[in-house]
């Protein structure tokens, strides 16, 4: 008897611990890109024709052909090599021999052969925005608001008027129009071109820091739409002389100036000039010697907006001619120019949208990039032959690929995901798109939890003219004969595509976390999002919350066709432009949303700040109907379900005054509304905190739509 009972209690146990598992909410929030994210190589690059990587701290490198797997250095090692205290973050290859050594505001060329160190460059500790040379000898960053560059460990200090408003070397108009920084070295590393920006004009908004004994005031300038905007001007310094010259822009002194690239002679600067109205931009060549104009290579126009993001790629073979992205004909695409202007060919044509330049080969017969041609959601590599046009796609795995190509080696680097597909990374053929080296498929991380099953889906605008996607996560243990409660979670806005083929198709493990609670999660991406083309893109221009809130009652409209969804139980989730998309759908469809969390919604468009702001509504004296029309102050009277609105009080981007003026309103007519503050955090709540705000948006849905 006693022999039959072990065998049971084994069995029972193996039973008990088979059972699927539910996540936590630490989990839900902070485990989708460590705890479960998919097995990766990081730090992939070509090293002739071998692929690296960096494992476990250590650079190894594997041959496709063989699949040997060389261990070459460990970053400790390389790091004590240069200094005592340098520790390397990321590595990139020179030469077949020479490594640079990236660490924090320092660099280093190291030769793995010599165990040399060829240069070294190190900035001080309270340098920011360290910006490395082409050469690698030399480095420029800011200390405070002015610019210094280094040729070893010495600083040099290039501007001295830093400070009461005025800026050099950093990021300038609120980062938009693709501008990720402030400093842009000359191919040969013999000058610098940088932004100076004077925003002691722009009014300054009160931020206070209550961390202090008694709480002080942090004023952040902050141009709000309509007023008066920063001035930026472009400086060239000049590494031999010691001498700066600013490019002679001229007025009106508030355009926005993008898109630097140097000429490969360094003769010439290129900047992408757009008007304070943003309808119009000039692409404008300047000497550099002198910042004199030299002239207008072409100009864009558009009855909506203009955004380059992309500054011109110069080729190799003929340094003459370069690259441009433009969405002119309605789709983002290449265009092929020389120096002076002249345009040679558009490289690319069709219904569809160029995503990135991966590479453009030194003979400068081909050109690598990836595409939306097989889908909005997916991305494919394609190379483009430039004489012939002729264009072959090289991937075809249903998905997203992410590319590393080497022409010369006739391979690529090939990591792809899609909604079922977690991580898979091939070195493969150019010539003969097949995979020659499988070097990861990653098992799916969620094994063992129980996970809502998840799927695409596609409806149309109310016009019928355009396919709107979406995503529908339905609960852990779904029963078709049953109804759900539904979560729409939104963004909505420009620069961002949420449903992608993607691994989760895009979606936050929070989401499948509420599926789990029993809850069907939904997401569409409306007019206004990206990929899309500019028809789709620009439809929201001057009436923001209009056809974009028109779109997602579209998805609406698709829920309630589904005979599970309780249409009665309908909820929406949404931050920052999301957050306006939830506000303003529980305000313009009461009879629809029952619960609504808006986390740092803008309110009124005229508290936004200019690039942004200006860029899709116009300036408020300009657009007054599209302004009052969009301002949920406007709408406060058509609140009737549960809405929890949760801001932080050192919001640099979306100013708090948003939201206390909505609460302000409400409390004016009456109106419930639910308010939380997040203190000293800013446009979202990041590190452990967060935590504390998935578990109270999480408890506000099972609180108000869950019964």
């Amino acid at each position: 008897m006693k022999r039959a009972i072990l065998p049971l209690l084994l069995l029972l146990g193996i039973g008990a611990f088979a059972q699927p598992k539910d996540f936590s909410i630490e989990q839900a929030t902070m485990g989708q890109g460590r705890e479960f994210a998919p097995k990766t190589l990081r730090g992939l690059a070509w090293h002739g024709s071998c692929a690296t990587y960096v494992e476990d701290g250590k650079i190894k490198e594997i041959d496709p052909k063989t699949g040997t797997v060389t261990e070459l250095a460990a970053f400790d090692a390389l790091g004590k090599a240069i200094d005592k205290d340098f520790k390397v973050s990321r590595t990139e290859w020179l030469d077949a021999s020479t490594l640079l050594l990236l660490g924090n505001n320092s660099a280093a060329s190291y030769d793995l052969v010599s165990k040399q160190v060829k240069s070294s460059v190190i900035a001080p500790k309270d340098a920011e925005n360290f910006t490395l040379a082409p050469y690698n000898a030399m480095a420029a960053y800011t200390i405070g608001d002015n610019l210094y560059f280094t040729n070893g460990s010495t600083p040099v200090q290039v501007t001295a008027d830093g400070g009461k408003g005025i800026v050099n070397g950093k990021s300038v108009h609120r980062n938009e129009f693709g501008i990720k920084g402030g400093i842009f070295w000359s191919p040969k590393s013999n000058a610098i071109a940088f932004y100076r920006m004077d925003e002691s004009m722009v009014t300054e908004y009160p931020v206070v820091d209550i961390t202090k004994r008694v709480a002080e005031l942090r004023p952040e300038r902050y141009p709000m739409a309509g007023m008066t905007s920063h001035q930026v001007k472009v400086g060239i310094y000049n590494i031999k002389t010691g001498k700066t010259v600013f490019l002679e822009t001229g007025a009106p002194y508030d355009r926005f100036f993008t898109n630097i690239s140097w000429s490969p002679d360094e003769r010439y600067l290129l900047v992408a000039e757009i008007n304070r109205g943003q309808n119009e931009m000039k692409l404008n060549k300047y000497d550099a010697r002198n910042g004199m104009f030299v002239a207008t290579l072409f100009e864009e126009k558009s009855n909506s907006w203009t955004e380059p993001e992309h500054s011109a790629q110069f080729l190799t073979k003929n340094p003459n001619h370069f690259i441009w992205q433009s969405p002119r004909d309605g789709w983002n695409h290449l265009y092929l120019y020389d120096i002076n202007g002249k345009l040679i060919k558009q490289l690319t044509k069709g219904n569809w949208e160029v995503s990135d330049i991966k590479a453009a080969t030194p003979d400068d017969r081909y050109i690598y990039y990836t595409s939306t041609a097989v889908s909005p959601l997916e991305r494919h590599l394609y190379r483009l032959d430039v004489k012939s046009g002729k264009t072959v796609q090289l991937t075809s795995e249903k998905g997203t690929h992410n590319v590393i190509v080497n022409h010369a080696a006739g391979l690529f680097i090939d990591q792809y995901s899609s909604l079922d597909v977690p991580n898979v990374i091939s070195i493969k053929s150019i010539d003969k798109p097949a995979g020659i080296r499988n070097l990861i498929t990653a098992k799916n991380p969620y094994e063992g939890f129980r996970m809502g099953q998840e799927r695409f889906v596609k409806t149309k605008t109310s016009d019928g003219k355009f396919d709107l996607y979406g995503r529908i996560i339905l609960p852990a243990d779904f029963d078709s004969t049953k109804k759900y409660p539904v979560i729409v979670y939104v963004y909505g806005g420009p620069h961002a595509q949420l449903v992608t083929d993607s691994w989760l198709g895009g979606a936050r493990l929070w989401e499948f976390y509420m599926a789990q609670k029993g809850y069907i999660m939904f997401t569409m991406d409306n007019r206004g999002t990206p990929a899309r083309g500019n028809e789709f893109y620009q439809a929201i221009h001057r009436k923001l919350g209009n056809v974009d809130v028109d779109d997602q009652m579209q998805g609406i409209a698709y829920l309630k066709s589904l005979p599970y969804v309780d249409a009665d139980r309908i909820g929406v989730h949404g931050w920052s432009y999301g957050g306006f998309m939830t506000t303003s759908l529980m305000c313009k469809h009461p009879e629809t949303f029952k619960v609504g969390v808006a986390g740092a919604p803008v309110i009124d468009w005229k508290y936004y700040e200019v690039m942004y702001g200006e860029r899709y509504m116009d300036t408020p004296q300009e657009n007054p109907e599209g302004y009052a029309s969009a301002s949920l102050l406007n709408n406060v009277k058509g609140l009737k379900g549960d809405l929890l609105i949760i801001h932080s009080d050192y919001d640099v981007t979306v100013l708090w005054q948003n939201t206390l003026t909505f609460i302000r309103e409400c409390v004016s007519n009456n109106i419930p509304v639910d308010y939380f503050v997040y203190p000293q955090h800013e446009h979202n709540v990041r590190g452990k905190d967060r935590i504390h705000l998935m578990t109270k948006i999480t408890k506000y849905f099972d609180d108000n739509l869950k019964k």
